[in-house]
C-alpha cells in the first residue's frame, strides 16, 4: 500500500501545483489584457503592455495565450472583458497591515472573495485610507544575478541605472532589487536593457514605509492568510508590512 500511497500523495500534489500555475497563467494574462486595453495592442509603444508579455514569458505563459490576450485587449478580435482595478485594506495576524490588489469584472464577487479569505484566515478587512498611508507606490525591477554574459555585480547595476531615477539596489543573494519611483519604472528599465542587463520583473508595486516584526508562528499564519487571498480568482497582488 505504501507505493499507492506514495503515489496518490504525489499526484496531489502535482494537482495542486498545476492548479497554482493555472491561477498564476490567468493573473498574468490578465494583466496583459488590461495592459492591451489602456495602452494599445503595440508593444514598442506600450511599456506597461511589453513588461506584462515579458514577465508572462518569463513564467512560461504559453506563447498562444499572450498573443490571445493582446489581440482581446487591444481589441483586434471583437471580444475582451471590461476589468476595474480594486484596493481593499485589512490587517492581518499580528496587527500586519495589508493592501490586497484586485483586477475583476464584478466587483461584488471581489469583495466577497477578499472578505471570506480575510475572516476564515485571522484577518480583518479596515476602512479605506487606515491602511494604504503606511504604503508608498515604486517601481521595483528585479535584476537576476546570473546574466547571459556571466554573473553581474551590484556595482554593474547602480552605474547602470543611477542616472535614469533609481533610488536604492538591494541585494537579494541571487538577484538585485532596483527601487525607483513608480513614474521612473520605465526610464530604469530601459536603462538596465541599454546596459546589457537582463531583468526578471518590472512592476509598480506597494512598498511598506514602516514594517512590522513578526515571530515564526507569527509569519507562518500571515503567509496562510497571503496564500488564500492569493488563491481569490480577483486577487492580483497582496502588499503587506511584517
Amino acid at each position: 500500500m505504501s507505493g499507492h500511497s506514495k503515489w496518490a500523495t504525489t499526484k496531489h500534489k502535482k494537482a495542486i501545483v498545476d492548479a497554482k500555475r493555472g491561477k498564476m497563467f490567468a493573473k498574468l494574462v490578465k494583466n496583459i489584457e488590461v495592459a492591451a486595453r489602456i495602452g494599445g495592442p503595440d508593444l514598442d509603444g506600450n511599456p506597461t503592455l511589453f513588461d506584462a508579455v515579458q514577465k508572462a514569458k518569463k513564467s512560461s505563459v504559453p506563447k498562444d495565450h499572450i498573443d490571445r490576450a493582446v489581440k482581446r485587449g487591444g481589441g483586434l478580435d471583437g471580444a475582451g472583458v471590461d476589468y476595474t482595478t480594486i484596493m481593499y485594506e485589512g490587517y492581518g495576524p499580528n496587527g500586519v497591515a495589508m493592501l490586497v490588489e484586485c483586477l475583476t469584472d464584478n466587483k461584488n464577487r471581489a469583495a466577497m472573495e477578499v472578505r471570506t479569505a480575510m475572516t476564515r484566515n485571522g484577518g480583518t478587512m479596515a476602512d479605506p485610507g487606515s491602511v494604504s498611508y503606511m504604503f508608498h507606490r515604486k517601481g521595483v525591477i528585479i535584476v537576476p544575478t546570473e546574466q547571459e554574459g556571466g554573473d553581474t555585480t551590484e556595482d554593474d547595476v547602480l552605474v547602470a541605472v543611477l542616472d535614469a531615477g533609481a533610488e536604492e539596489v538591494n541585494d537579494l543573494e541571487g538577484s538585485f532589487e532596483v527601487i525607483s519611483e513608480a513614474t521612473d519604472l520605465v526610464a530604469v528599465r530601459t536603462a538596465l536593457q541599454e546596459a546589457g542587463l537582463d531583468y526578471d520583473s518590472a512592476d509598480a508595486l506597494f512598498v511598506p514605509t514602516m514594517t512590522v516584526d513578526v515571530d515564526e508562528e507569527g509569519a507562518g499564519k500571515v503567509e496562510k492568510l497571503i496564500d488564500a487571498l492569493e488563491d481569490c480568482d480577483d486577487v492580483q497582488n497582496v502588499f503587506a508590512n511584517y
